[in-house]
């Protein structure tokens, strides 16, 4: 079940009485009857995406992967998450903020250790500080944008399972 806390990239599992089989085919039908959502089906794995022109920035996708428990029954796990792309922008800029810190953080403890003035250290420490802050809270707003997003491919996705 769908919590109402949007945490960073949120994910549910399901199991359905259902054959993977059937599950499969539900999502390829629907993919051709509707235009509402872009469905792409890719072996065990369903990507359900906003129409393009509803797309922005921080629009959320669904990934939907279904495995078999036994013969009439599957497992269906989903998470959501933005777009790869922005995903991965965004795990960058966190990781290159991170190293540029422990950098500087060596920087500032050797010349400490040398006598030599650390102002310029102590500054760019507080300027990637605020850098972090600022990605964390452009992801904030950006998880705000997005929930909306989110709970209209999840109602999608249940009312396909459902049918």
């Amino acid at each position: 079940m769908l919590s109402n806390e949007i945490v960073l990239r949120p994910r549910f599992q399901m199991e359905l009485e259902q054959p993977c089989s059937q599950l499969l085919v539900k999502f390829s039908e629907v993919k051709k009857s509707q235009s509402r959502f872009v469905v792409s089906c890719v072996d065990d794995h369903i990507f359900i995406k906003l129409p393009n022109k509803e797309q922005h920035f921080w629009s959320p996708q669904l990934h939907l992967e279904i495995s078999e428990i036994h013969e009439n029954k599957c497992s269906l796990h989903g998470f959501f998450g933005p777009n790869p792309t922005v995903w991965t922008l965004f795990m960058f800029l966190h990781v290159a903020v991170g190293i540029l810190f422990m950098v500087n953080l060596t920087w500032l403890y050797s010349n400490y250790n040398l006598g030599n003035s650390i102002g310029l250290q102590i500054g760019i420490s507080i300027v990637l500080v605020l850098t972090w802050i600022l990605l964390y809270v452009a992801g904030s707003i950006g998880k705000k944008k997005g929930k909306p997003g989110m709970r209209e491919l999840y109602d999608f996705m249940q009312k396909t399972i459902e049918s």
